[in-house]
């Protein structure tokens, strides 16, 4: 298992437990995936959201939505 650098999300607010600025983001076996360091809920970005999202001759990594 794979892990980057973990980063914050400023201003990010946890779905679960509502504590903002304690979201992190990080890659583990190249999936991005955002986490609280409160509560340790998870999210991951859907590959097809990641997809459909990217613009033509754009080079994007991903965009990550929580809300949805």
């Amino acid at each position: 298992m794979t892990k980057s650098k973990r980063r914050f999300i400023s201003g990010a607010t946890c779905p679960k437990c509502n504590a903002m600025d304690t979201m992190v983001l990080f890659f583990e076996n190249n999936v991005e995936k955002v986490e609280c360091v409160k509560c340790k809920h998870q999210m991951v970005q859907p590959e097809g959201a990641v997809q459909g999202a990217t613009r033509q001759f754009e080079q994007v990594i991903g965009v990550f939505t929580p809300d949805e």
